[in-house]
This record gives C-alpha cells, sequence and structure tokens, in this order.
C-alpha cells in the first residue's frame, strides 16, 4: 500500500461523556481506532455517532474523558491544531472559489509557500481523479465532483486522520453505490486512519474494516462487518444491520427450544435472561422431503410470495404466529414449483446459520 500522508495516527477514545441538559448524547464512551484502520461509526439519527466525530473533530467539547492522536492528549486542544482532515455532509466548499481555489486553503492556512501550493493541489486532484479541474467553477461540478473537491481538500495538507461525516447522503444511490468503493480504494491508497459517520447499513458494510453500532450514546458492538452481521451482540445491532425475524426460545438443560421442540444450534448461547433466535431470510430453505438437509425444520403455512427480480420472498407464518421471511434466487430456483398461498411447508434452518442473540434491544 502506497501513502501520501505521513504515518497513520492511532485513536484512543476514553470514557468520553456529553451531555446536553438531561439527555446523553454520549455516555461514557470508550473506543480504539487501530493506526491506518477505516472505522465506521454506524446508528440511526440521533444516536450520537455525530456528536462523537464533533468530539474527534473538536468541534465538541465533552463534559469529561479523554482522547488521544498517538500518544497525543488532545481533548483540549482546538480544532485547527488537530491537524485532521474533514469532509462534511453538505461538503462545506466555497461558491466563490475555483476548484483550485476550494483545495489550495486548508494550505493557505497553514502557511505554505505560494510556490508549493499549487503543485500539491493538483496532486490531491489527480489523487481523486479530478486532474485539470482547478479552474472549473464549483457551479459547475456534479454532486459526485463536488464530493472529490471536498475530499481532496481534506486531505491536500497531508493528515494522518481523516474524519467523514455522511460524505454520500445527497448523491443518488447508483453513485453513491459507486463513491463507496471510490473512498474504500482511497483509503487504502493513502494509508490514514479514517473515521466515517453513516446511518446505511449497507455502506458501513461496504467499506470498513470495523464497526462501532452506536445507539443512545453508547456503542453497542465493535466488529468486523462479517462479525455484525453473523453474530450480533443484540437485539438492536442484529435489527439494525440487515434483515431479521426473531422467534422467542426457552433455555433448556441441553440447550435452547422453539415452541416445545428442541433446536440445533451450533453457535455459543449467550449468558442472557431474554434470548432470541436471529433468524436471516437469506438463511432459510424449504425443507427437503427426506430430511437429508438435517437442520431445524419449522412447521409453517405460506402467506405471500412476491417476485423480486433477481430475488424473491416467500412469507409463512409459523405455529406460534410468527411471520417468516425466506429470501432465495431466481436464478436456478423453478417458480412454477413454489408453494401456493394457504399451502402447508416445513422451513429449514442449519445449525450453522441458527444464532441466538441477547434479547436486549439495546
Amino acid at each position: 500500500m502506497t501513502s501520501q500522508s505521513p504515518e497513520a495516527l492511532p485513536i484512543s477514545v476514553r470514557h468520553i461523556t456529553k451531555t446536553y441538559g438531561r439527555v446523553h448524547a454520549l455516555d461514557d464512551v470508550s473506543l480504539e481506532v487501530k493506526s491506518g484502520e477505516f472505522l465506521t461509526l454506524l446508528g440511526p439519527s440521533g444516536s450520537g455517532k455525530t456528536t462523537l466525530l464533533m468530539v474527534l473533530a473538536g468541534f465538541t467539547r465533552p463534559d469529561r474523558g479523554s482522547l488521544m492522536f498517538g500518544d497525543r492528549e488532545v481533548i483540549r486542544l482546538a480544532p485547527h491544531l488537530r491537524n485532521v482532515g474533514m469532509t462534511f455532509q453538505n461538503y462545506a466548499l466555497f461558491p466563490h472559489m475555483t476548484v483550485a481555489g476550494n483545495v489550495a486553503y486548508p494550505l493557505k492556512l497553514r502557511g505554505v509557500p505560494r510556490a508549493e501550493i499549487g503543485a500539491r493541489v493538483e496532486k490531491a486532484l489527480e489523487t481523486v481523479r479530478l486532474g485539470g479541474y482547478g479552474n472549473r467553477r464549483i457551479d459547475q461540478l456534479s454532486g459526485g465532483q463536488k464530493q472529490r473537491v471536498a475530499l481532496a481538500r481534506s486531505i491536500v495538507f497531508e493528515p494522518r486522520i481523516l474524519l467523514m461525516d455522511e460524505p454520500l447522503s445527497a448523491l443518488d444511490k447508483k453513485l453513491r453505490d459507486h463513491m463507496q468503493i471510490e473512498l474504500r480504494h482511497l483509503h487504502e491508497q493513502l494509508g490514514m486512519t479514517t473515521v466515517y459517520v453513516t446511518h446505511d447499513q449497507r455502506e458501513a458494510l461496504t467499506m470498513s474494516d470495523r464497526i462501532a453500532v452506536v445507539n443512545h450514546g453508547r456503542i453497542m458492538q465493535l466488529a468486523t462487518p462479517r462479525e455484525l452481521y453473523e453474530r450480533p451482540a443484540n437485539r438492536f445491532v442484529a435489527d439494525f444491520i440487515g434483515d431479521s425475524t426473531f422467534l422467542a426460545v426457552t433455555r433448556t438443560a441441553t440447550g435452547v427450544s422453539f415452541a416445545g421442540a428442541p433446536l440445533s444450534i451450533s453457535n455459543p448461547i449467550p449468558d442472557a435472561a431474554d434470548l432470541l433466535l436471529m433468524v436471516r431470510p437469506e438463511r432459510i430453505t424449504l425443507a427437503r422431503d427426506d430430511n437429508s438437509d438435517g437442520g431445524n425444520r419449522l412447521p409453517a403455512v405460506v402467506r405471500e410470495m412476491v417476485y423480486q427480480g433477481d430475488s424473491y420472498l416467500l412469507q409463512s407464518e409459523l405455529t406460534d404466529g410468527t411471520l417468516l421471511t425466506m429470501r432465495g434466487a431466481v436464478r436456478g430456483a423453478n417458480l412454477s414449483a413454489m408453494p401456493a398461498v394457504g399451502d402447508k411447508v416445513t422451513l429449514n434452518l442449519a445449525p450453522e446459520d441458527a444464532v441466538v442473540i441477547d434479547g436486549r434491544a439495546d
């Protein structure tokens, strides 16, 4: 991996608390971000993720706690002295300046000699694939180009930490999907420590080395995308990351049971009072008549069949009244042979796909 910036810095957040009246925007948050890592703060509106990013940037002063960039305490340091790059949701570009003028602005603030500025601006623009755009006006750019200009401005002074506050939210879906991959590749090229805020779960799964799921000012779980999706810590994380159906299960001497029938579970069962079986729709299949699939068999009645182009949804009602959705790929499926509404079916969930979670919502 090549790096345009100096060596990336790790970030250590220790017991950060921020209150507004009786509301805990951040409630004793501790977090370690590895050097050169792409870490995403993911959560719903009002969860505290943007407040935490503003603490990192220096725009919000917490009530208490410590913030280390490398081995340096920065909690009382002004934003312009932290030497972090920042990309905002609305880009915050100066409309009266050219593209080059916008990108050069951080260099002028830092007193970089004029003779160096031009070359560094063009290098930053080439990095974000906008070489030759320096003389364009901001109002001549598309949404994706404006986003790249904002990114070039945030990296032109070669920061060791880059902070990004929902920078893709204003783009349409197709461009947003494209820019997710571009930003990930740019991070790998530059090598700087990146903290990224979003409420979009798919965006977080696509781009991140690790994801911190935030709710009510606290970190619900910090893990890799795969760990979050396949082994969520509690119901909130499972519900926020991907689609799930939750079945109340009962702890037994040998494991857990659903509707009086023991379940075959190959994953660890948490030590919690309330337990739920998390069922992902793509992990459910129609059971084979000869029972050769060897999984957990769930009797049900088909309630709805939905065709979605590349996939289909089969919604069935279990014996306890729960509606369970199965998603399958259309390619290779014989849709004409699918069960009809009202048909009795048996659904299958393999032991390795049967994940029992802590039933707490937060």
